[in-house]
């Protein structure tokens, strides 16, 4: 009978590595899952984020492009009302 109990507590042995396995296999699954969760937060807040940074540089992008007109229009302007005064020199000039 020996034999048939050293190969009991053997295979109860085996059982309980494997069951030690299996219970360490739980935990880094779990472990897996929390740090799959906190990626899924995380790539959440990157992609608002992301989207905030796009409103803004669209934002920013009309406002350099409204300022880039009213330049031109300035700059236009200052052109028609240099050649207006141009002209009313040469006009002075050939009147007088």
């Amino acid at each position: 009978m020996e034999n048939g109990n050293g190969q009991l507590e053997r295979l109860q042995g085996d059982v309980e590595e494997v069951k030690g396995i299996m219970l360490d296999n739980l935990n880094k699954t779990e472990e897996r899952g929390d740090k799959l969760s906190d990626l899924d937060v995380r790539a959440e807040e990157l992609l608002q984020k992301g989207k905030a940074f796009e409103k803004t540089a669209n934002q920013v992008k009309q406002k350099k492009r409204w300022e880039n007109k009213k330049m031109k229009v300035v700059f236009i302007g200052i052109g028609v009302v240099a050649g207006l005064v141009i002209l009313g020199l040469i006009i002075f000039a050939c009147v007088g």
